[in-house]
């Protein structure tokens, strides 16, 4: 992590987002918060069975290690509220809504999502849904924020799957397009192992939002959606490779669509070690995936809202 901080600054890459962040509408103010926003609450977990295979843990972690390495201090740290069902029914159905929030969903619903429910996880998903809302409006903001949580990105608007109950990237999007007096344009790119199959089929006929996928394709879901751009590759791609596809494809997007905002999906299931993931990616292939699609965007002035994604390692 301090290897992090320091090779930012060194790529000069913080003084690019506040320079670029200054054609942004102030619609927030926290200006005790200098340094690289960072959105997190203790809420975004819940108790699940013994042995269950989702690392529930791996949220407060990342935060701790955040404080612990130095790469932040608390003053950097933005608290989301927990996200309405006004919000949530942007994206998703109000009969999905109710029977999610007052725990009606039968059994085969719940394998699906690979979650029994509960109260602790629904208040988990929609904490973890705010806090996406919330670094997507810092980031129009102040160029660049950061989430601990997010990217479940396989929810449909009637449903739950693949450890996903509420569509956040697609809520955030469409939260940020209703607000707008004129509708921006969202740039999703999504980098998680796994083809975002909920979040493609929400924006397959929304001219606003550009859904960009680099997936396993032999990986979960069995049956894919058809995003934007899809870049389907074999199991085993290795860091260089797997560099050299994004790179050949995310400067053309930027460039053609011309976000207003982009998503980031930064799953980290794409590491060797990683249990569902079937590449073979390393440490230094992660960072140097992360540092380039940031520095893609806030190069070209564009604000980038990060969310953390699969990890099961």
């Amino acid at each position: 992590m301090t290897r992090i901080k320091q090779i930012l600054s060194r790529s000069r890459l913080v003084g690019v987002v506040l320079i670029s962040s200054r054609c942004f509408h102030a619609e927030l103010v926290r200006p005790e918060s200098s340094g690289l926003p960072i959105i997190h609450h203790g809420k975004c977990v819940c108790e699940l069975p013994p042995s269950h295979r989702f690392p529930m843990g791996k949220f407060p972690r990342v935060f701790h290690f955040l404080l612990k390495d130095q790469v932040i201090t608390e003053k950097q740290v933005w608290i989301p509220e927990i996200a309405s069902e006004d919000v949530l029914s942007c994206v998703h159905s109000e009969d999905y809504l109710k029977n999610f929030i007052n725990g009606t969903i039968n059994e085969a619903e719940q394998r699906r999502t690979g979650f029994p429910w509960s109260e602790d996880l629904v208040r988990r998903c929609r904490y973890e849904t705010g806090g996406t809302v919330l670094a997507a409006e810092v980031a129009l903001q102040r160029g660049l924020a950061c989430s601990t949580a997010g990217g479940t990105h396989h929810a449909f608007p009637n449903y739950g799957s693949g450890f996903c109950l509420l569509n956040n990237l697609a809520v955030a999007a469409k939260y940020l397009m209703n607000k707008s007096p004129s509708k921006r344009k969202i740039l999703i790119v999504d980098l998680d192992v796994h083809q975002g199959d909920g979040t493609a089929f929400i924006f397959k006929e929304e001219p606003y939002v550009f859904t960009f996928s680099v997936h396993c394709g032999k990986n979960f879901p069995l049956f894919k959606q058809q995003s934007d751009l899809d870049v389907s590759v074999e199991d085993g791609l290795e860091d260089e490779e797997y560099l050299s596809t994004v790179n050949s494809h995310l400067p053309g997007v930027l460039e053609t669509f011309r976000p207003d905002l982009v998503l980031y999906d930064a799953g980290v299931d794409p590491h060797w070690e990683d249990e569902l993931g079937r590449l073979r990616l390393t440490d230094q292939g992660l960072y140097q995936r992360d540092l380039y699609v940031l520095r893609a965007a806030v190069s070209r002035g564009i604000p980038v809202a990060t969310v953390i994604g699969g990890g099961y390692s």
